[in-house]
């Protein structure tokens, strides 16, 4: 297994690997980017393809591929090796059916039900009707192949039945949220019955969760249910099509995010592939940060409280506060393209999916023409109160004053500053004076970040990369010279470590031949120790 963990770190480079998951931009001959591991707005996070390793030095964090994936997925080294293993193209070695993890047991449990969904979608006859419906709506059989879409029968255990016919435990069917347990009682059930089903995919494209739209509406039946939280499904870190979308994220440097399965996969099979869904919720602080690691821009097709104290409104002003550049599609229609113009907006919005099914080039122009979010404030403000009264002023400023506050742009701030105050007929000192009475909303908390606790050796390697990440590229000589006594140190240091891991194995080896080749290879490490000057 050691020579197929170097195969793969040989195969891929950490550039595309971290690129793969987050926007990095160049710096001399290292790249950086904003850290996915804590809360930033200035970017620390460095990687250096030459030394193949990223670091962060603003939370500590760094490391090998195998570092990043497990950080940034979750999981635990062996799924990291099988997503890397998959990105390089390497067959892993079969493995003992009992050690593979719990987590890839429900991966595979997930991948097996979306194929049971899918052929019942192919082949049964309520799932024949169930494709007819979906090709009225306007997704085509490849968009259909795509998504993985599928249809579960109208049955209490055909799926469960199927999962423990493929030798897994009931209790693992209900683990990963696809049964439910009766009550008082050891058997379950199906959770997803009569549905039209929609696969939820991880970064990787692999499936942790459901979607069920029910198909033949019956009285108190609710239209859509989810996977509840488990191992593998949090809906406040999953968003439905980002796996398809984020490359096309990255190219356009703008997300747009709508709410429904259908409204993304609509979108994506007319073009418009940058497109995403929050999976049943509103846009969470962990969405986020994920969406930060593509693209700083975003485009919401949502229903918005402006007034209220929405789910969706908060998300909105965590958006804010993180720095992210904020679009609204307030309409579906000619008003769609207007700006701010104070006259009050107009409605005309349908779900995205039934829009591009009427007319793609509608949509478009939502999208294009989607107006900043000071803009759809102030229309939003200044539409529905009276500027010309001192209490339509106030609840104008009640809106628009917090949204300024959460403006991270000094000089964005000063605009609308200026625009507020002519249009409500003020001077600008009152709006300024005003906006300081404005109490903060902490809409998110920084967490603290965990430092690791690190003996000499390794805060002296960490100490080592450090220096090395910050001084290459410099074309300074006194740093060339310092950088190569650095590289020097931290080979030694390595070298070290690999020597006193091959004695250790050395020492509990009870195979004689194998021990020999150990004794060859530390004696080969301990050459190469003393050839580094």
């Amino acid at each position: 297994m050691d020579s197929q963990i170097e195969e793969i770190k040989n195969k891929l480079n950490v550039l595309d690997v971290v690129g793969s998951y987050m926007k990095l931009t160049k710096t001399g001959i290292n790249y950086r980017g904003v850290c996915p591991f804590h809360q930033e707005k200035s970017p620390s996070f460095f990687v250096s393809p030459g030394r193949q390793m990223w670091h962060c030095f603003g939370c500590g964090k760094g490391g090998s591929i195998y570092d990043f994936v497990m950080g940034i997925e979750g999981v635990e080294f062996g799924d990291a090796l099988r997503i890397l293993a998959a990105k390089a193209g390497v067959q892993l070695k079969r493995e003992n059916a009992e050690l593979r993890t719990e987590r890839q047991r429900l991966y595979e449990i997930c991948n097996w039900a979306c194929s049971f969904f899918e052929k019942q979608l192919e082949a049964s006859e309520v799932g024949k009707e169930v494709k007819e419906y979906l090709l009225k709506r306007g997704i085509t059989d490849e968009s259909i192949k795509k998504w993985r879409v599928g249809y579960s029968p109208d049955l209490w255990n055909s799926l469960t039945d199927f999962l423990i016919g493929k030798g897994y435990q009931r209790e693992e069917v209900v683990k990963v949220g696809l049964a439910i347990h009766k009550e008082n009682s050891q058997d379950s059930y199906d959770r997803f019955r009569g549905r039209i089903m929609f696969p939820v995919f991880d970064l990787n494209g692999q499936v942790v969760g459901f979607g069920g739209r029910v198909f033949k509406q019956q009285n108190e039946t609710a239209k859509y249910i989810n996977t509840p939280q488990t191992l593998l499904y949090d809906k406040s870190g999953i968003l439905y099509g980002l796996n398809n979308a984020k490359l096309a994220v990255r190219k356009k440097a703008e997300c747009v995010v709508v709410e429904g399965y259908t409204d993304v996969i609509m979108a994506h099979q007319a073009g418009y592939e940058n497109t995403v869904a929050a999976s049943g919720t509103a846009l969470t602080s962990q969405h986020l940060v994920m969406l930060k690691r593509y693209s700083e821009n975003l485009v919401l097709a949502f229903d918005m409280d402006v007034a209220g104290d929405s789910a969706t409104k908060r998300g909105i002003n965590n958006a804010q506060e993180l720095g992210f550049n904020i679009k609204i599609i307030g309409s579906y229609g000619p008003a769609a393209a207007q700006g701010s113009g104070g006259q009050g907006m107009v409605y005309e919005k349908s779900d995205p999916a039934e829009i591009i099914l009427k007319d793609a080039k509608i949509w478009e122009n939502a999208v294009t023409g989607a107006k900043s979010i000071m803009d759809y404030y102030m229309d939003f403000s200044f539409g529905h109160f009276d500027a010309k009264t001192p209490e339509g002023k106030k609840e104008i400023s009640k809106i628009v004053l917090p949204a300024i506050k959460r403006l991270v742009n000094g000089i964005e701030q000063s605009h609308w500053i200026q625009v507020l105050a002519e249009k409500l007929g003020v001077s600008q000192e009152v709006i300024k004076e005003e906006l300081g009475k404005v109490k903060e909303e902490k809409s998110r908390q920084e967490e603290p970040v965990a430092v690791p606790s690190l003996n000499g050796q390794e805060q002296r390697k960490l100490l080592l990369e450090q220096r090395i990440m910050s001084l290459e590229g410099s074309e300074n000589e006194e740093d060339k010279k310092e950088l190569q006594l650095c590289i020097d140190e931290l080979e030694k240091l390595e070298s070290k470590n690999r020597q006193q891991a091959l004695m250790q194995q050395i020492s509990g080896e009870p195979d004689e031949s194998k021990k020999q080749d150990l004794i060859r290879q530390l004696d080969t490490e301990t050459k190469k120790f003393h050839s580094i000057t």
